[in-house]
């Protein structure tokens, strides 16, 4: 074969393969788990529903691994399988199946969410086609169970190949990505059958070709129809599995007839028997299928019983006599042994031989079309040298346009590059605002960019600042830097030593581009937060070293692209914050005494009601001690309300050093106050009573550099489980308690006893 001829098939055939996807998945979540199944059918009561209560019987279910082909068919044909359906997040959820045999019901809540085929009275019915199986699901399909009742009497029973939840709009993206490869190799044969038919017009009718062409088409018309696709073009599963099988059962024909003619001296008279019995089974079998004598389905099986024979009578007839045969020969035998193979390792899937998957047969008639291909052309190119000129001519056409497809590759590559760099970062950054609104603090969400930061905005080399009670600004965490620092200090006395923000301004894309290359020095990002008490303020702040962003190799095609989701990314930050900040704020007022600093009454209620269910949990003692300050209302009256607030205060700051750790110490009202001692029994309660009272009476009140006296105070103690055996009643009977203190005579503590 001339060299110029074989470069053009080489980069055809390269540029072929170079098309078909990597990978062929969508975003799914196969159901390969909880199967069961039940032989029979199941009683359907008036309203035409499945009485599945007396399904549910102890031994009437049993699991399976796939829902396939159970154990102990015994020449059943009507079979229930069940699995309960996962939690997921979808938009338009549907279930994904990628073929039936034969006929199928689902069931979802004691509705017909979906039906293939139609059952008669008896739950049966005839061959419809295999179509794949789309079953949208309802909303709140989660962990319910899902039925299946399916009628086949063909030899398998069931659901079959991949079955999985996604949703629609992936479901049609994953059956045009699984059906490339084959409309690829589908329209290469067409070609391929297109050529060999000129050819053999212009050969005066020679044999070869036409054979060539009739495998060609045959191969390019199964693969077609035979791939998912093929029900977007026309949604008529049985027309479609008419033509698979008239191609599929042309196949060994045009293969018989090309090995006659390439064999011609060999024993081709047992290949042209075959090839014709292949032949008369193909017209009788789709005759009778079309006459409704029997089910296409049926047809099926024993052709490829009979497939399988001949490929095993033909592979024992050539392989002995490999050696006797020229290079050419032997190129197109292995291509049939390779396409032999090939379909046998798919009648194995088929039949549940070997586990699903898709058996790449498209690529074994590539193969064998190429390498049909190839001997043809050569022989035919040793008869058109005046070809070669023009071969010469048409490579460096293909040389020129591959340079220039090189250099559209190189800037869709840049372009598709910053596209992913943008959703990656994207999804980084969704999480990051998720975590974020999940923080009760401004500190534990700065805590949280500290880790998060570096993660975000790698590849670029940047740092966080934030603002410290003082005014300066701290460096929190820098990046991207190695074993150097950057040149801006850890501590910035004020932010008029930092760069100013950056300011992103309308234009051009070209302007954009051409500024982000040249960026110099540090790129400053800032983060704004809103505080109920004084507004907004520069709290934190982004800085980005400009020298990256010139060089990351993202600047040259979306420089202004890239700065703007920066700045939107510093900025959705700043609101989020604002909203944390907002929250602890309310918090803090919702929960605490503006007069004495302690957690109010509020706080209180919920914090025993907390308590009393970890006592009662855990069975640990609680105790609770009410106090009161002795006159107060006197004391208020006679030195006036600021005095009295002063007293407030200093009483709150006794109880502040007082109590620690685990105590909960709230104001409740007025001069009244109360304390929560978890673990803590009677005895020990009262200890810590009598101690506050005697650090009271110590303790004097001073006011405008006064001291207006000392304070008493009356306490009531209640215990559980030791003054009663309801926790909910300590506050109630600590209150009986206080008024014993304060009946006998004030300054006191008194502790509750039932007796």
């Amino acid at each position: 074969m001339p060299a110029p001829l074989m470069k053009i098939l080489i980069i055809v055939f390269g540029a072929l393969w170079g098309a078909l996807p990597l990978t062929s998945m969508a975003a799914s979540q196969p159901l390969a788990e909880g199967w069961e199944y039940r032989w029979g059918d199941i009683p359907f009561n008036a309203e035409g529903v499945p009485d599945l209560a007396l399904a549910q019987q102890p031994g009437q279910w049993h699991s399976i691994d796939f829902p396939s082909n159970p154990p102990g068919r015994n020449g059943r044909d009507q079979v229930w399988y069940r699995v309960t359906l996962p939690a997921g997040e979808w938009q338009s959820p549907v279930l994904y199946i990628f073929s039936v045999d034969l006929i199928v019901q689902v069931w979802l809540d004691g509705q017909n969410i979906y039906q293939y085929g139609t059952f008669d009275k008896d739950g049966r019915g005839r061959f419809e086609g295999w179509p794949w199986h789309e079953i949208a699901l309802p909303e709140g399909y989660q962990n319910k169970q899902l039925y299946f009742r399916v009628f086949s009497d063909y030899t398998d029973i069931g659901l079959w190949g991949e079955v999985s939840i996604m949703d629609h709009s992936e479901l049609l993206l994953y059956i045009l990505e699984n059906s490339l490869e084959a409309l690829l190799v589908a329209g290469f044969s067409l070609l391929v059958a297109v050529l060999a038919l000129i050819f053999s017009l212009l050969q005066g009718g020679r044999k070869t070709f036409s054979s060539i062409g009739l495998f060609a088409l045959a191969s390019s018309i199964m693969l077609v129809a035979e791939s998912q696709a093929s029900l977007l073009i026309i949604s008529n599963a049985l027309l479609w599995d008419y033509l698979a099988a008239g191609s599929y059962y042309l196949l060994p024909v045009a293969l018989g007839l090309m090995l006659d003619q390439w064999l011609e001296d060999r024993p081709s008279r047992t290949i042209s028997l075959i090839w014709k019995l292949h032949l008369a089974y193909l017209v009788c079998a789709l005759g009778l299928a079309l006459t409704g004598v029997v089910d296409l389905s049926s047809t099926f099986p024993p052709f490829d019983a009979l497939l399988l024979f001949s490929l095993f009578v033909i592979g024992v007839l050539t392989l002995p006599r490999m050696r006797s045969l020229n290079g050419e020969q032997q190129i197109l035998v292995f291509a049939c042994g390779v396409f032999g193979a090939l379909l046998v390792a798919d009648m194995a899937v088929a039949h549940g031989f070997l586990p699903w998957g898709q058996v790449p047969v498209s690529l074994g008639l590539l193969f064998f079309s190429l390498a049909v291909v190839i001997i043809s052309f050569r022989h035919y190119a040793v008869t058109q040298k005046s070809l070669q000129d023009l071969t010469v001519t048409l490579e460096q056409q293909v040389a020129d346009r591959t340079e220039r497809a090189e250099t559209l590759l190189q800037r869709e590559q840049a372009r598709a590059s910053l596209l992913a760099f943008e959703n990656e970062k994207s999804q980084i950054f969704a999480d990051v605002i998720a975590e974020l609104q999940a923080c009760v603090s401004l500190s534990q969400a700065f805590q949280l960019l500290v880790e998060a930061m570096p993660r975000l905005c790698s590849p670029l080399k940047g740092m966080i600042y934030r603002q410290t009670a003082s005014g300066t600004y701290e460096r929190l965490v820098h990046w991207g830097y190695g074993d150097a620092h950057p040149v801006l200090a850890p501590i910035v006395a004020d932010a008029k030593n930092l760069p100013d923000p950056v300011r992103l301004t309308a234009g051009s894309v070209e302007d954009a581009e051409a500024a982000g290359r040249g960026w110099k020095g540090l790129v400053c990002f800032p983060i704004n937060i809103e505080f109920a008490s004084h507004g907004t303020a520069l709290e934190g702040l982004l800085l980005l070293d400009g020298d990256s962003i010139s060089s990351s190799g993202y600047t040259e095609y979306g420089a202004g692209r890239l700065m703007s989701s920066i700045n939107l990314v510093a900025e959705r930050i700043g609101v989020t914050l604002s909203g944390i900040s907002l929250r602890e704020d309310l918090q803090r007022y919702s929960y605490e005494d503006a007069l004495t600093g302690l957690k109010n009454r509020r706080y209180f209620d919920q914090l025993l009601a907390h308590e009393t269910a970890v006592a009662l949990r855990n069975a640990t003692p609680l105790s609770l001690l009410l106090l009161d300050i002795d006159h107060f209302k006197r004391f208020n009256d006679t030195l006036g309300h600021e005095a009295g607030d002063m007293a407030l205060q200093a009483f709150a700051s006794i109880l502040k050093s007082r109590f620690r750790g685990s105590d909960i110490v709230c104001r409740h009202g007025g001069e009244e106050f109360v304390v929560i001692l978890p673990g803590s029994d009677v005895a020990g309660a009262r200890v810590r009573a009598e101690e506050l009272r005697e650090a009271v009476r110590r303790e004097p009140v001073m006011f405008e550099g006064s001291t207006l006296g000392h304070l008493t105070i009356s306490i009531g103690v209640a215990n559980w489980p030791e003054s009663t055996g309801e926790p909910e009643q300590l506050l109630k009977l600590a209150d009986e308690a206080l008024y014993r203190a304060k009946a006998g005579g004030r300054d006191n503590v008194e502790v509750f006893s039932e007796v």
